[in-house]
């Protein structure tokens, strides 16, 4: 090509550039969702926030982009996830699973809107001033899983009236893992029963406990409330089923999976509301003035197959509070 006839393909193009840039349509506004678990078990709660958002009035692709970001069960990459989503100026942080994930947001930053669904007490944590009036950045749903914590061992005494000795998984990275022992063992104290506290923070520490398991000769496993646990729960309900033991879980999705009871409020009502919030936000509203709000709808979930592979009867006053029964 010759020089003259490059200047004057260059210069066409230029003249064009304008009208490219003129036509491209302005961004949607980002929501970036950042989960302390992992993605494959947690279809549902994409679900769930997706139908909360277009119950708003949201679609993702249409007038709003979202993004899933997922830690894995490694808290330590939450600081670095947040402050990537700040870098990209995104319109409003949906911090899940737990408090780790808001924690490390509203450390990223003091104006980017933080809505977080989480188990932890937000005001004991430092995440909002109070429930009514959260004040700063951040506001969202929580389940306070340490007061479902103590029901859980009336309902497994309930279904086990003669065990005497329980193990408890907990994950010991969870910020509210201390909490919520401590609420077990003194509920189970009450009850007569035996604690034995079981830590996992990885896969490989999850199949360690299989020898742990054989050796107390505990009638039931019950599983702390915890994001990486609750997404390790197939694992979970194989390592019990290996040791003939009920496993007692701590969200509805343990029952579906084989585990034979679980007693929770509703995950899925909790990142529906969560997903109101935000579209609230971007629509102009302030998190400082949305009142940190409570699930009020709990769920009884009894899986009678599992209980009756493992032998077990389980009580009628039981099945009658059930909220769904799996036979």
């Amino acid at each position: 090509m010759r020089r003259r006839q490059f200047i004057a393909l260059l210069g066409g193009a230029a003249a064009a550039w304008p009208l490219v840039v003129s036509a491209q349509q302005p961004a949607l506004p980002l929501i970036g969702i950042m989960h302390a678990a992992s993605a494959a078990p947690n279809g549902y709660i994409v679900d769930a926030i997706l139908q909360g958002l277009n119950t708003a009035g949201l679609v993702d692709g249409q007038n709003v982009a979202v993004e899933f970001h997922w830690a894995e069960g490694n808290y330590d990459r939450l600081p670095a996830m947040a402050e990537n989503l700040v870098r990209r100026h995104v319109a409003v942080i949906f911090a899940c699973g737990g408090a780790a994930p808001a924690l490390a947001a509203k450390a990223a930053t003091p104006t980017i809107p933080i809505i977080f669904v989480s188990g932890d007490d937000p005001v004991q944590s430092g995440l909002v001033r109070s429930l009514n009036e959260p004040g700063g950045n951040v506001t969202g749903v929580v389940f306070f899983n340490s007061a479902l914590a103590a029901k859980r061992i009336e309902i497994l005494h309930e279904l086990l009236p003669s065990a005497s000795v329980i193990a408890y998984l907990v994950n010991p990275n969870g910020p509210n893992a201390a909490q919520e022992t401590n609420d077990v063992l003194t509920a189970a104290s009450k009850l007569g029963l035996t604690i034995h506290v079981l830590d996992a923070s990885t896969e490989r520490e999850i199949d360690e406990t299989q020898t742990k398991l054989s050796q107390l000769h505990a009638s039931a496993l019950l599983t702390q409330a915890d994001p990486f646990l609750g997404g390790q729960r197939a694992r979970i309900i194989a390592l019990a089923a290996r040791n003939a033991l009920p496993v007692f879980g701590s969200i509805p999705e343990y029952v579906n999976e084989g585990a034979v009871i679980s007693y929770s409020t509703s995950n899925r009502d909790a990142y529906r509301q969560a997903s109101i919030y935000v579209a609230r936000v971007l629509k102009g509203e302030s998190p400082a003035n949305l009142p940190v709000t409570q699930p009020t709808k709990f769920e009884l979930t009894i899986n009678l197959n599992a209980a009756k592979a493992l032998g077990l009867t389980v009580p009628p006053s039981l099945i009658a509070r059930a909220d769904e029964v799996i036979e």
